[in-house]
């Protein structure tokens, strides 16, 4: 059976999420709950340690949302509007 320790390694951190998926598939309302509350709090902690999620430049982010769904520039302006638009209204505050 798997013991609870922190997660020092990339071996354990790959134990505790194996763990974790095993622990998942078990019914609710089981003692094993506990266990894994405690692992998805240990391996939150070593992601946020080890690899923490870098936030995107925006531009970039909406560039890539309109790439991946085909979407183009004109599609974003049908919500935002133009790009002369909305230099228009930076230019007057």
């Amino acid at each position: 059976m798997y013991s609870l320790k922190p997660i020092r390694s990339q071996e354990d951190y790959k134990a505790s999420l194996k763990e974790i998926e095993r622990l998942f598939e078990d019914p609710q309302g089981t003692s094993e709950l506990d266990r894994l509350e405690i692992l998805v709090t240990l391996v939150e902690a070593y992601e946020n340690k080890h690899e923490p999620i870098v936030m995107p430049d925006p531009i970039e982010a909406i560039l890539y949302y309109l790439e991946s769904r085909g979407l183009t520039q004109q599609h974003l302006e049908a919500v935002i509007g133009s790009h002369d638009r909305s230099s228009d209204r930076n230019s007057q505050s």
